[in-house]
C-alpha cells in the first residue's frame, strides 16, 4: 500500500481487485483510492474521491459501480456520495443523501438502491 490509513474502507471489486479508500494519515483525512491486485499481489493508485472522508461507507452496487457514502470530512459529517467507475478508474459526485451518515452500515438492495443506517457517538 501506498499510503498506510486508518478508518478507511476496503472493497471488492467485480473484477476481484480490492478498492481501499479514504481514511486518515497523519492526522490528515484522505481522498485518495488505491487498488490491490491479489492475482499479481501488486498496489496501484487509482482515482481519488471529490472529497476526502472517513468512517464511510463504500458499497459495490449490481451495475458494478461502487457507492462511497457519508463518513467525516474536514471535521464535519457527511451527506454527500461519489461512484467509483473500475472501468475509467474515476470518481463522479452523485445525489446526496438527506441527513449526514458516519460510522453507518450499508447495504445494497436490487436495481442499484443503496440503504445506509446511522449511528453515532452522540
Amino acid at each position: 500500500m501506498d499510503k498506510a490509513r486508518y478508518y478507511h474502507t476496503a472493497s471488492v471489486l467485480t473484477n476481484g481487485n480490492v478498492l481501499v479508500t479514504g481514511g486518515i494519515r497523519n492526522n490528515a483525512i484522505l481522498n485518495s483510492s488505491e487498488l490491490y491486485d491479489p492475482l499479481k499481489e501488486t498496489w496501484s493508485t487509482t482515482g481519488s474521491m471529490n472529497n476526502p472522508r472517513f468512517d464511510h461507507t463504500v458499497s459495490l452496487l449490481t451495475n458494478g459501480k461502487a457507492l462511497a457514502a457519508g463518513g467525516v470530512g474536514n471535521i464535519q459529517e457527511l451527506n454527500s456520495a461519489e461512484l467509483y467507475d473500475s472501468l475509467t478508474e474515476t470518481w463522479t459526485t452523485t445525489g446526496s443523501m438527506n441527513n449526514t451518515r458516519y460510522y453507518h452500515t450499508a447495504s445494497v438492495l436490487k436495481k442499484w438502491k443503496s440503504i445506509g443506517y446511522w449511528w453515532s457517538w452522540r
